[in-house]
């Protein structure tokens, strides 16, 4: 199974999102929610090539982008592969 790490923000609707459509894949994920642990934001930036909007998404250390960006790959067919 792949490697899937979210940095989130307990409010954010669409780290939500994410995680509710991980788990209904039966994904085990780690989270990081820089609300509760504030020094892994810069982390977070660095590795998401700037992004700093919640979720930041990554599988297997690729990153994926943000909540969108995992349904798109979903309606594509493309997040199973990754996935696997």
């Amino acid at each position: 199974m792949a490697k899937v790490e979210l940095y989130t923000k307990d409010y954010c609707p669409f780290c939500k999102r994410a995680k509710a459509l991980l788990s209904q894949k039966g994904v085990e994920f780690s989270e990081t929610d820089i609300q509760l642990q504030p020094v892994q934001r810069e982390p977070m930036i660095a590795r998401a090539n700037g992004a700093s909007t919640v979720p930041q998404i990554f599988i297997n250390d690729q990153h994926i982008g943000g909540c969108d960006d995992l349904f798109a790959l979903e309606s594509a067919g493309k997040l199973d592969t990754l996935l696997a």
